[in-house]
């Protein structure tokens, strides 16, 4: 049997195909193959790839429709673009299929759940909003999962992050990980209490919003003009929520694993801030809406999944060119790569990666430049896994997935990847997490003596990551820099 998980009409619209109902073969994001960033609809390139792992006997939606169309109406929010799932499915595969679904929230914590080493995890989801809920804390046991606890709309963390990711000039979910990176640069005290006073009447787990933050907040104090300040103040006051809604979790259920998921388990800053409770914590490499595709089978099945890692998408079929990457890093120092199966999430791991020497005083501008984006932006180490507590004070023993930071001991030695607080967004490498992109730090580690690269997603600003061989090329020719494919 083939199966497929949909999430679409949403934030960022992907496609995943399980074989026997457990088996993950193929995930990707719509953005990748359309080539708009954060593509909220299907398309028939995607169709057509996920078509190669099989025709699909059951289509699973990720969200109840029907209950988020009640919500619209209550709220008079309808977009007047959405349709049912079934006719939506119908534009791309017109066959007769079996089409269901499961709830918004539930496809998060499935898809960290039944994805993760646990056979017992207390569950937090955390977003903007899913049919009506916004937070929502579940248990799982064994097979079981279920919810506990939840906050409903319009009280939500995510709808509020992103409502001053937008005060801040920026655009709501897309750039609320430029607000994050944006916070390390301004003073997190001076606006503090304004910000709390003002959109909060309850804070701490039982928290209350004051305002439906769904239009956003540009109306807030609009003399205030440093974007620095409002984000320093914004991440700590949700760095601090966090913390308090996984001690409600740590005291009211009884596993001392965790499993963080929503959009925003993406903000790695306050996630490293709540681990000395936790035994153990995961989070699937893509927490945020797109990961709902794995999520949506995964909750309709209620079984536990082989993980196969973050590596399900197109693949660029061919050896990972380790010689030919190294010998331009050690020569230009920046190098683009695209090999093997794409990266299922935000942040890329090797496959789809712009890689540079971290060493130099120069390298974070040349990328930069190449890349198109403010230069306060941080880059992320990618270093071998057995390395990584010499170099970094991170509070996990590994991290493949970049769902971290830490400090860096040594940071005069390594400018290219310390961001202005002096925190790093660590990616550990292993033999299993990525074959290819191991050997190459292997390879740079005997060349050099340095363990790590400067790891970023291969795009420019406003741009998915490159997909296919033909996407590599063409950045290849619009940005002067080459990207190494396999050998055909």
């Amino acid at each position: 049997m083939t199966t497929w998980g949909v999430s679409a009409q949403g934030h960022d619209a992907a496609i995943a195909v399980f074989h026997h109902n457990n088996e993950l073969v193929f995930a990707a994001h719509a953005e990748r193959y359309s080539r708009v960033k954060n593509d909220s609809q299907l398309n028939n390139a995607i169709v057509h790839e996920a078509l190669r792992f099989g025709e699909p006997e059951k289509i699973i939606w990720y969200e109840d429709a029907g209950l988020k169309w009640v919500r619209r109406a209550f709220t008079n929010s309808f977009s007047g673009k959405e349709i049912s799932p079934a006719k939506y499915m119908h534009q791309f595969y017109t066959k007769k299929v079996s089409h269901k679904f499961v709830k918004h929230h539930h496809s998060h914590a499935a898809a960290g759940y039944y994805t993760s080493p646990f056979t017992d995890a207390t569950v937090i989801v955390i977003d903007a909003i899913g049919e009506w809920d916004t937070l929502t804390i579940w248990t799982g046991e064994g097979r079981k999962l279920k919810k506990r606890f939840s906050k409903r709309y319009p009280n939500s963390l995510g709808l509020w992050y992103s409502a001053m990711t937008q005060r801040c000039d920026l655009l709501p979910n897309e750039h609320e990980y430029i607000l994050m990176g944006m916070s390390a640069l301004g003073d997190p005290d001076r606006l503090y209490d304004t910000i709390k006073k003002d959109f909060f009447i309850k804070t701490g787990a039982n928290f209350q919003a004051m305002h439906n933050l769904h239009r956003g907040c540009k109306w807030w104090n609009p003399t205030e003009d440093n974007f620095f300040d409002i984000a320093a103040a914004t991440q700590r006051i949700y760095e601090e929520f966090l913390n308090d809604i996984s001690m409600f979790a740590w005291k009211n259920y009884p596993s001392r694993n965790l499993v963080l998921m929503g959009g925003c388990a993406l903000n790695c800053v306050a996630n490293s801030k709540i681990t000395e409770i936790w035994d153990d914590i995961w989070i699937m490499p893509n927490p945020g809406d797109a990961g709902s595709a794995v999520g949506a089978v995964l909750a309709y099945n209620s079984d536990f999944v082989h993980w196969p890692g973050a590596m399900l998408g197109h693949n660029i079929i061919g050896e990972y060119p380790v010689e030919s990457v190294a010998a331009h890093l050690s020569t230009v120092r920046i190098v683009g790569v695209a090999s093997g199966k794409a990266e299922f999430g935000p942040r890329a791991l090797g496959n789809r990666s712009l890689l540079a020497d971290p060493r130099g005083e120069d390298i974070k501008d040349l990328v930069n430049q190449y890349k198109k984006r403010e230069p306060f932006r941080p880059f992320a180490p990618a270093i071998l896994e057995e390395h990584v507590h010499d170099y970094f004070d991170i509070p996990v023993s590994k991290s493949p997935y970049m769902q971290w930071v830490g400090k860096c001991k040594y940071p005069d030695k390594f400018p290219a990847i310390i961001h202005y607080d002096g925190t790093s967004r660590v990616q550990t490498v292993s033999k299993e997490d990525n074959p290819g992109f191991r050997k190459l730090l292997e390879r740079w580690y005997e060349l050099t003596g340095c363990p790590m690269v400067l790891n970023t997603s291969l795009n420019v600003r406003g741009e998915p990551l490159v997909n296919t061989r033909e996407d590599a090329q063409r950045w290849t020719m619009e940005n002067n820099l080459p990207v190494i494919c396999p050998m055909r």
